[in-house]
């Protein structure tokens, strides 16, 4: 009979989702009674670990009482980390116990998972330095100012690496959990628990999901002032050095500049703006795919296909099949 696989599913100090907590133990536990039902011996052990027996969330909506507390728990194969939430800041400061806690194990040979927001505390162990990692694609800004030294993948629904799991936005956790059953019950538990949990199996992309809101949080006037000329000329032909003459700047200074205060690419930055314009007329719009094509700025309907595809990971056609409501 295979040993038990131990998984610890912590619970956060202050803010965290309780969603991922009761989900996880829920799928977790249900594979158990699906390898029972192939004849098969239960596979997974888990358990919610605390730091104190009365743990709060939600401003003490919820009450969550853990199997075990940390200071107990002498050895398990996989930890949990559930999506952090709330004032990021204040939460890490308020979990700082964990991170002592999570590299114990992880140099004791436990693998650890971080669901969305969770993805703060895993950085702040030092685990993911070097290494690829996603989160939340709201995130991903104040993600990579906070851990420069991390390879984030804000796109990716998953990344795995060196024992280490990271999970995107939200719900999304559902499919690290399915690809972990993969993983350690097979693909065949994998299958049956993503069709009796309706959980879409290989999901690998945040792209369809991802709503491009330009950084603006910063203070160099020139760069706002080339930002909102493209944002309202995006039917025009633009080039770097239209952009950097309009604002008196040097083209090379211009392009340095303006990638310090957006995380863009002058080209990027007019493709994401282009493609979340092309996005919301594809979604609310019964115009042609060419002429939103055209409406945004692209003359080229290979070149148009590529780009969407590139940023959103859908073609344009399937993007309105999968967004655009019915009534409009």
């Amino acid at each position: 009979m295979a040993a038990l696989k131990h998984i610890s599913i912590i619970i956060p100090e202050g803010d965290c989702s309780i969603t991922h907590i009761e989900a996880t133990h829920q799928i977790m536990s249900s594979v158990n009674g699906l390898l029972q039902s192939l004849g098969k011996s239960p596979l997974f052990e888990v358990q919610l670990v605390g730091i104190h027996n009365t743990p709060q969330i939600k401003k003490g909506l919820y009450a969550v009482y853990p199997d075990i507390l940390a200071a107990d728990l002498q050895e398990t194969d996989l930890i949990i980390i559930p999506a952090i939430q709330g004032d990021i800041q204040k939460s890490l400061e308020l979990n700082t116990i964990w991170l002592d806690w999570i590299l114990k194990h992880y140099k004791k040979g436990a693998e650890v998972a971080s669901f969305c927001l969770g993805s703060f505390l895993l950085a702040s162990t030092g685990l993911l330095n070097g290494r690829q990692c996603t989160t939340h694609w709201t995130a991903a800004e104040s993600f990579k100012s906070a851990f420069p030294e991390i390879d984030l993948l804000p796109d990716k629904i998953m990344t795995d690496e060196g024992g280490i799991y990271t999970s995107g936005g939200a719900l999304s956790f559902q499919n690290l959990i399915i690809y972990l059953i993969e993983k350690y019950a097979g693909r065949d538990t994998a299958i049956l628990a993503s069709k009796m949990f309706m959980i879409d199996i290989d999901r690998n992309s945040q792209s369809p999901f991802i709503i491009f809101k330009a950084q603006k949080e910063h203070k160099d006037e020139p760069i706002s002032k080339a930002q909102e000329f493209i944002e309202n000329n995006l039917q025009n032909k633009l080039s770097v050095d239209q952009l950097a003459n309009m604002v008196a700047i040097s083209r090379r200074n211009f392009e340095r500049r303006f990638k310090k205060a957006t995380s863009n690419s002058i080209l990027e930055y007019i493709q994401r703006v282009r493609i979340e314009a092309a996005k919301k007329d594809l979604e609310t719009s019964a115009l042609h795919i060419n002429e939103v094509m055209f409406k945004v700025g692209y003359s080229d309907a290979k070149a148009f296909r590529s780009i969407f595809k590139k940023i959103t990971g859908l073609a344009p056609v399937e993007y309105r099949s999968k967004y655009r409501y019915e009534g409009n």
